[in-house]
């Protein structure tokens, strides 16, 4: 999966975040941080320049795309949270989602290895039953024809999640007559 539909939940999760709840940041650097929390699990990629293998533990989709990974990320962002004073529980929560809705989109993509979702209990990959995001591909490569062509699918996929990011609160607050 290309990153624009993973950088599109960010944004809808820094909008959801900042709701009834005060917060020191604006909504471009909510978005950029629930954006970059999104992008987290792919970190994993930086290491084809260290000679890990794609298939290894630590190879793309491996320990990083795994349910383990999600809850200790969420765990240190509500420990942030708390510090800040700001509402511990539910960030935590929304950080979870947000970082686990990376490798469940991950499986639905129709190429790779899969998702190591269980790991440290097991390296198995998985994919879901239905595969219809097309994976992109990955480093300069996404500078191509079929780049765009993963982006426009995923803009179009993913724009619910844009428009609520982005629309404003009073034209949800206002009434029709």
């Amino acid at each position: 999966m290309a990153s624009i539909g993973h950088v599109l939940i960010g944004m809808a999760a820094a909008r959801l975040s900042r709701e009834r709840q005060r917060t020191i940041w604006s909504p471009v650097t909510a978005g950029a941080i629930w954006s970059g929390l999104s992008l987290l699990p792919d970190a994993d990629v930086f290491g084809f320049r260290l000679g890990v293998r794609y298939e290894d533990t630590w190879g793309h989709r491996g320990a990083t795309h795994s349910i383990a990974f999600a809850l200790g990320v969420a765990i240190v962002v509500a420990v942030i949270a708390r510090l800040a004073k700001l509402k511990a529980i539910r960030t935590g929560l929304i950080a979870l989602a947000v970082v686990m809705s990376h490798s469940i989109l991950d499986t639905f993509t129709d190429g790779g290895l899969g998702c190591a979702l269980l790991w440290p209990f097991s390296d198995e990959r998985f994919f879901a039953p239905w595969t219809p995001i097309p994976v992109a591909p990955i480093g300069r490569a996404f500078l191509s024809a079929e780049g765009a062509r993963v982006a426009a699918f995923e803009l179009v996929a993913f724009a619910p999640f844009l428009l609520y990011a982005i629309w404003p609160a009073w034209a949800r607050s206002r009434r029709s007559p």
